[in-house]
């Protein structure tokens, strides 16, 4: 598994387990708690988009290499 596979899939799963978190912080009145998850989901889309600039990164080092 590439480390852009492993970001994307630690990346979905934060975003998940925010909106969770989030919803059920929101549900209980939990402020602390809903805070947590929506940083939990900004982390999990910031895994995401780390992913698609290594692959972009990696598709120009081909291109440059003719790799």
């Amino acid at each position: 598994m590439t480390d852009q596979s492993r970001d994307r899939i630690e990346g979905n799963l934060d975003e998940v387990k925010g909106r969770g978190k989030s919803a059920f912080g929101e549900l209980t009145g939990n402020e602390q708690t809903q805070s947590e998850g929506e940083t939990d989901q900004a982390s999990g889309k910031l895994k995401q988009g780390m992913a698609d600039v290594k692959d972009k990164a990696d598709d120009l080092v081909k291109k440059v290499t003719n790799g």
